[in-house]
């Protein structure tokens, strides 16, 4: 083998992928197909659970001062939800994917993991022992496994013949990097069906603010290839504000599809699809850069089980039985969200009384709280076994004196929190996997996955079954 794994796609999945195969000891190779990275967002939201999941691994405060990254609130088809800006003890961020990407490969550089650019993948071939690629400059990596972070259009997914089914693009919008004169609305229409979507970004270097725009409405939804204008920008904030906004700046500029697709499959023998090489999306609160982002977590700390021998057989094949159905839930409420915003401006007089019955939904409390647990990620429970209401959610973070719970998981292992001291034997039999902490740890017993997921709470009973099913058998 040249690598225990090989990461195809520098993007914020494999990115992260990379992180989390160093955090589990696991040799990675990470190559891209670009000569350099894209120095422009094509996301720029990062929700409460991906803060999480990067504070797990002491990545968040540094990310945080790298510049100003504004709270944001959260919104559904374009209804604010106010009640929910501070539900959760990290907000949303507006953090542009290019600082993500910024960040995450210095950290990596800092580890002596490069990227290696310039690589395009011409072929996937595998084995019982592992899998050869092969590149356009001749080069081959042979490694145990494979993870395909290449995007939307992945070549590796191409390759293996993956099936990818799902609604082909039929509507453009377009999605902006801009600098703006005036204080727009977030989400305004206009009478005549013209909408835009207005979020900040945080400011450039002079400190001048940014803001990602997205525009839509009669007669903007054209070929997806055809170039965005400075003057088309201009129309289009003109039909929304009038002259009450004006362009200053346009840095960057695409058209953008509700195509909604999704891999039936993740796992391909030793080869498994991450990030928008298992799903895409029309990108309705970054919610496809925050998926994955999570699919490399929950996917990271299992290979590198795999590779170190302890993985129980399930272990692998519970990537696909747990994100598969995370991102398609992510697909039905983000089509539910097209549908709501009359994308195209049709102005139809059915889905406008929807659209005001559902503005009447969105008052309630209960409802604001049900949007956001969907969209902040701290609503997503993965499929476990255990009987306590914890299991399979997002654990808390525990203060335990000295630390806070969530800085145990740095070391990519499994954390017990014992506050009796109860479980000390046990748990020494898994103690080069599970990190115990005893008397101080406060709350009630806890056993969770290196993930940031509960796999085990309540019933002493099913503590160590619990051990063994995520954990492998005892040393």
């Amino acid at each position: 083998m040249d690598t225990e794994v090989l990461v195809v796609g520098a993007g914020p999945t494999g990115l992260t992928m990379a992180n989390e195969l160093r955090v589990a000891g696991v040799p990675v190779v990470l190559v891209d197909r670009l000569p350099h990275r894209v120095t422009l967002s094509k996301a720029g939201g990062v929700q409460s659970r991906t803060q999480e999941a990067f504070d797990q691994r002491g990545l968040l405060e540094p990310l945080l001062d790298t510049g100003n990254h504004p709270i944001s609130t959260v919104h559904f088809a374009g209804f604010t939800l106010p009640l929910t800006r501070d539900r959760h003890q990290r907000p949303w961020r507006s953090i542009p994917q290019v600082v993500i990407e910024g960040f995450l490969e210095g950290n990596l550089a800092a580890q002596d993991i490069h990227v290696r650019r310039d690589h395009e993948v011409t072929g996937i071939d595998q084995d019982a022992d592992g899998v050869t690629a092969t590149f356009a400059n001749g080069e081959t990596i042979r490694s145990r496994f494979l993870v395909a972070a290449d995007g939307g259009h992945s070549t590796v997914r191409s390759l293996l013949g993956a099936e990818f089914p799902g609604r082909p693009g039929t509507v453009t919008t377009v999605a902006a990097d801009v600098r703006l004169d005036g204080d727009p609305a977030t989400h305004t229409r206009s009478e005549d069906g013209h909408w835009a979507a207005v979020f900040p970004l945080g400011t450039d270097p002079a400190g001048r603010p940014l803001r990602r725009l997205s525009l839509g409405g009669p007669g903007r939804s054209v070929p997806r290839d055809v170039p965005v204008t400075e003057d088309e920008i201009r129309t289009g904030l003109s039909a929304v504000f009038g002259s009450r906004v004006r362009l200053l700046e346009l840095r960057y500029a695409r058209r953008i599809t509700n195509a909604a697709r999704q891999a039936a499959r993740y796992r391909h023998g030793r080869v498994f699809l991450a990030g928008d090489a298992a799903h895409v999306h029309l990108p309705f609160g970054a919610q496809g850069m925050n998926t994955g982002i999570q699919d490399a977590v929950n996917l990271g700390w299992k290979l590198g089980a795999a590779v170190h021998g302890w993985a129980p057989d399930h272990l692998l094949d519970s990537y696909h039985a747990e994100r598969h159905p995370v991102a398609a839930a992510v697909l039905r409420n983000v089509q539910a969200q097209s549908l709501l915003m009359d994308q195209e401006g049709t102005c139809d007089p059915d889905l406008l009384a929807a659209r005001e019955l559902f503005a009447d939904l969105t008052r309630l409390r209960d409802v604001q709280y049900h949007l956001d647990d969907m969209l902040s990620g701290m609503g997503i429970r993965y499929p476990m076994p255990g009987s306590d209401d914890l299991v399979g959610l997002p654990a808390p973070d525990r203060d335990l004196g000295p630390m806070r719970s969530h800085e145990l998981l740095r070391r990519g292992h499994g954390v017990l929190l014992d506050p009796a001291d109860r479980f000390a034997k046990l748990a020494d039999l898994w103690q080069d996997r599970v990190v115990r902490a005893g008397q101080g740890a406060g709350g009630e017993p806890m056993l969770i996955r290196p993930d940031g997921y509960v796999c085990w709470a309540g019933d002493p009973d099913e503590l160590e079954p619990a051990l063994g099913h995520w954990f492998g058998e005892a040393c």
